[in-house]
């Protein structure tokens, strides 16, 4: 069978599969987003443009891991809220008690992220794949390593 051109993202099955995994491990499920205007949460809490949520079914109400959006209720400072996350504002998944999980490529800026993949062809057209730049220093402190392939890095 031959793939469908315009096939749905990974991402989505990728957050619900790990979510499943933390939640059948005990382990609690945390997602840090990068926050832009198309996501619903309190800006009180958010830090250097992203926020870290407890995404547990103990921590929220009504809990959806959807193919688009993220959406559930939540307690902050002891006010309930709605919360709305589009999949693509995502970029990790993982286990608060082993820091066991996912990072995600970030979403460009000015691509919108329900547009997703076609915009991104569309501007990408014509253009080689930028390179990733893994954070960590290369041999003998050259600087940062480029790859062709992103990296999850594990930050204690």
């Amino acid at each position: 069978m031959k793939p469908h051109s315009s096939s749905a993202s990974t991402r989505p099955y990728l957050l619900r599969a790990l979510h499943e995994w933390c939640t059948d491990n005990g382990f609690t499920p945390y997602v840090t987003v990068s926050v832009d205007d198309s996501v619903k949460v309190p800006r009180d809490f958010v830090r250097n443009g992203e926020i870290v949520l407890n995404v547990s079914y103990d921590a929220t109400g009504g809990l959806t891991l959807g193919n688009d959006y993220i959406t559930f209720q939540a307690r902050f400072g002891g006010v309930a809220r709605d919360i709305v996350i589009p999949v693509g504002r995502v970029s990790a998944i993982y286990a608060r008690e082993n820091g066991q999980g996912m990072a995600f490529p970030p979403v460009e800026q000015d691509i919108d992220v329900d547009a997703g993949p076609m915009l991104a062809a569309v501007k990408g057209a014509g253009e080689a794949s930028p390179e990733l730049v893994v954070q960590s220093a290369g041999p003998e402190g050259e600087g940062p390593v480029k790859s062709a392939r992103p990296v999850l890095t594990r930050i204690k």
